[in-house]
């Protein structure tokens, strides 16, 4: 049997109707942030893939720039944060103007997360870092890779690919498209892909605001008939959005005629990448098809008003990635894969929805219409309740799974099943060190798979906690699906392996006694038990693994 080189990656020749063939468990098609985080996420988990694109190198700009705290704290959890925070621009504050006058300001450090901003930089930055830590995961980008055909069968998909003028093939367990608005992977599988072209076109560029008085950490908004949203990036620059005023307008003088209402010294200088963009309104009719899944931008497009493509596809990426890797190990059966379109569908069509919305408001040009516009964001931002939920909105923070088929439990006001274990909370937890070290609750998380985290308030059984925490890491130990068990209490003499909770912390999170939660990889609480602990463990086991469907 003659090998072929195919990037690192080693293929046999095999008669499947064509010439040579490469098995892998995960084809992922497009290396964009969503493919770039998938690839390298199933890498870590041991989860042979294949990564290809159809591009000869890596973008050297794009016009995505935002990245939501949600996708920090994702981030945080593959050590890589920092590398973007080193590059990025820390956008605290976004102020809203329209008709010559100020609406309101949304201050996201009020958000409830350690990450109290949007970070702003290049999508093209992002891909970087991320291509950086798919290498360091043994992965690669294949690149001038395109997909042609995708053909089912009883144990997966074939999939052919052309490349400079040849074709290999593939014969993958599951493809993944993460290929963009022309998705070849989505076509080749017959989903629909439902919505609408947005009706009135975008520009964008980079520049310098010459004259710029204000701040420089944050979002500026102008709702003008002219509507322009600058967003800063490092060094003192914008990614200035508009919609332009004719298909063939100075794009720079139509942002500039909106700015100097506000700013009349300001000018725009050094300006690079102006470029003009069609949007679409558009989410698939399906997120799987048997052995195909879609994720990104193959999956869903919104208006980029926001700044919600990006970052949804990232989250669609970590939220796939350690199911797959769950049941290529033979811990769950594939039906945990209809979880991924539960929870992530809702999530797209909210986005959707949402950017619909801003839509409509941006381009008004009735001014009675705009008047009223205009007077309800003020009485929005003037609310507070209405401003929390402005703010959660826009960091994404208020993402939850709590309709997801995956997750059970008891129900809890301040953290039932479903929702995200916060990153605000400390902790002294020793974990293997000797003495006692300050880490966030949310750290103790950070596994590729299932965390059982015991916490105990002030009114829990001492001898009690210790007796649970040594069965559940017993069972960790010999459990495929739970990677640690971890215990918390705000005892003073417990032993050292278990750490001290704050009772303000068991407060924040409803904690009474003794509660048990089962944190999934992706940070969300997959089980909440407040009593019965190893029974309803057992429950969830059997809920995810699929053998309470056997």
């Amino acid at each position: 049997m003659k090998d072929f080189d195919i990037g690192s990656d080693k293929v046999s020749a095999e008669d499947k109707g064509g010439g040579a063939v490469r098995r892998t468990s995960v084809l992922v098609v497009g290396a964009g942030p969503t493919g770039l985080l998938l690839a390298s996420e199933l890498r870590r988990r041991g989860v042979p893939c294949h990564l290809i694109d159809a591009r000869p190198g890596p973008l050297h700009w794009d016009r995505a720039t935002v990245v939501h705290p949600r996708s920090l704290q994702i981030f945080e959890s593959l050590g890589l944060v920092d590398k973007l925070l080193d590059v990025g621009c820390r956008q605290r504050v976004i102020k809203i103007y329209s008709g010559g006058n100020v609406l309101g300001m949304i201050d996201l450090s009020t958000c409830g997360s350690v990450y109290g901003f949007n970070l702003g930089l290049s999508e093209d930055v992002t891909e970087s870092i991320l291509t950086e830590y798919l290498v360091q995961q043994g992965g690669e980008v294949n690149r001038s890779c395109r997909l042609v055909g995708l053909t089912p069968y009883s144990e997966g998909v074939l999939a052919e690919i052309e490349r400079d003028g040849e074709r290999y093939q593939v014969d993958a367990r599951w493809v993944v498209g993460c290929d963009g608005i022309h998705s070849a992977t989505r076509e080749l599988s017959g989903i629909g892909f439902e919505g609408h072209k947005i009706a009135k076109q975008w520009a964008v560029f980079d520049a310098t605001a010459q004259g710029w008085s204000d701040t420089y950490e944050g979002i500026f908004a102008y709702h003008d008939l002219l509507p322009i949203i600058m967003t800063a990036l490092p060094g003192k620059r914008w990614r200035v959005y508009l919609r332009p005023s004719s298909e063939d307008s100075d794009i720079v003088a139509d942002a500039t005629s909106t700015l100097r209402v506000y700013a009349p010294a300001v000018r725009f200088v050094d300006v690079e990448n102006p470029t003009r963009f069609n949007c679409y309104t558009k989410v698939a009719s399906r997120f799987r098809s048997g052995a195909v899944f879609l994720a990104g931008d193959s999956a869903h497009l919104c208006s980029p008003s926001e700044g919600h493509g990006m970052n949804c596809g990232i989250q669609d990426a970590f939220n796939l990635a350690w199911k797959l890797a769950l049941v290529h190990d033979g811990v769950a059966d594939s039906a945990l894969l209809d979880s991924y379109e539960a929870e992530r569908r809702p999530i797209a069509e909210m986005f959707t929805q949402s950017g619909d919305d801003f839509e409509q408001a941006q381009t008004m040009t009735d001014p009675t219409e705009r008047d009223s516009r205009d007077q309800a964001i003020k009485a929005m931002l003037a609310d507070p309740d209405n401003l929390h939920q402005r703010v959660m909105a826009e960091t994404e923070l208020n993402l939850e799974y709590s309709r997801s088929p995956i997750i059970m439990g008891d129900a809890n006001d301040d953290l039932a099943p479903g929702y995200r274990l916060p990153d605000t909370i400390l902790v002294q937890w020793a974990g293997e060190r000797s003495e006692m070290q300050p880490r966030g609750l949310h750290e103790l998380a950070h596994r590729a798979r299932h965390t059982l985290m015991l916490l105990a308030g002030p009114k829990a059984d001492r001898s009690a906690l210790v007796e649970l925490h040594a069965a559940l890491q017993d069972l960790a130990a010999d459990s495929p699906l739970f990677e640690a068990a971890v215990a918390l209490g705000s005892h003073a003499d417990l032993p050292v392996e278990i750490g001290q909770l704050q009772p303000a912390g068991a407060d924040l999170l409803g904690i009474k006694e003794t509660t048990l939660l089962v944190v999934r990889p992706d940070g969300y609480v997959g089980l909440r038990s407040d009593q019965n602990h190893l029974g309803a463990l057992e429950n969830y086991r059997a809920l995810v693994s699929g053998s309470s469907r056997s």
